[in-house]
């Protein structure tokens, strides 16, 4: 990693370390409503069918902010690690994890660089959902601490925002969506962060910095880290109103409006580590 890329990093680590007290305060996430009946707030219907069943699985749960859908695998029968480089959002997500009464552990690390308290050839499953990959700057090291932390068998599920997406200009307005960005740039974005996307109404300012990555090199990754590529889907559909005018589905998930066509707004790959377990 180049030292400007550990500075966008650090950046994002101050950055995320904020957003962790007001998304665990915010109407987005509903807290409250989550420790009064965990059971009754799965995880949506994508998510569901490309994990499947992980009771009496090992699962690692990367970047996991303060823990709620860690927790949500952890109803599902899975034994869950799950690691964040927010301090604060590791504290929350403890804190979470003992309101709910439930069992689970939670690791201050850099999903690049895992160190001992996240295990070599531990987990039957590696799990990683929205949002996630476009914060990293190089996805090498990604895969690689990936593919380390696989059992001979092992699983890994990535569910993550289309690359294509990236593109459009989500707040221009325009319908169709208008082409604002590279797809094959490499340049780091720099955001101005008014709020968060939890908490949009908050006072809070700050700055973040994030990269584009082709499906070319998030496929390619994996592979290079020695893991061989199970299934890919595209979606159509989006966990979270990413556009103003996107309309829910009977699935609680959201599109585009009808009559504007479609576009692969989410993806999800499964890769498995090559052995017997």
């Amino acid at each position: 990693m180049t030292g400007d890329a550990r500075e966008h990093m650090a950046a994002n680590r101050e950055l995320w370390d904020a957003w962790a007290g007001l998304h665990v305060d915010s109407a987005f996430y509903d807290v409250d409503g989550f420790l009064a009946d965990p059971a009754a707030r799965p995880l949506d219907s994508i998510v569901r069918r490309v994990v499947g069943d992980v009771s009496e699985k090992r699962l690692l749960h990367l970047q996991c902010h303060f823990g709620m859908d860690t927790l949500r695998l952890a109803l599902m029968g899975a034994t869950v690690t799950g690691v964040d480089f927010s301090r604060k959002a590791i504290e929350a997500a403890r804190e979470l994890a003992l309101a709910a009464g439930l069992d689970a552990t939670f690791v201050e690390a850099d999903v690049t660089a895992l160190g001992d308290e996240v295990p070599r050839e531990a987990f039957d499953v590696v799990f990683t959902s929205y949002g996630a990959i476009s914060w990293l700057p190089d996805l090498r090291p990604w895969a690689e601490a990936i593919a380390s932390r696989l059992v001979a068998g092992g699983v890994l599920h990535v569910i993550d925002v289309h690359p294509t997406l990236w593109i459009f200009d989500e707040e221009g307005g325009a319908m169709p969506p208008e082409i604002r960005y590279s797809y094959f740039s490499r340049d780091v974005l720099r955001w101005e962060e008014c709020g968060s996307y939890a908490a949009p109404d908050s006072d809070f300012q700050s700055v973040s910095f994030s990269w584009q990555h082709t499906f070319e090199e998030i496929v390619g990754s994996l592979i290079d880290a020695g893991l061989a590529i199970e299934s890919l889907r595209e979606y159509s559909q989006i966990a979270w109103q990413h556009m103003a005018y996107m309309v829910q589905d009977d699935e609680g998930l959201w599109r585009l409006p009808p009559g504007a066509g479609e576009i692969p707004l989410m993806f999800s790959v499964s890769a498995t580590k090559p052995g017997s377990p």
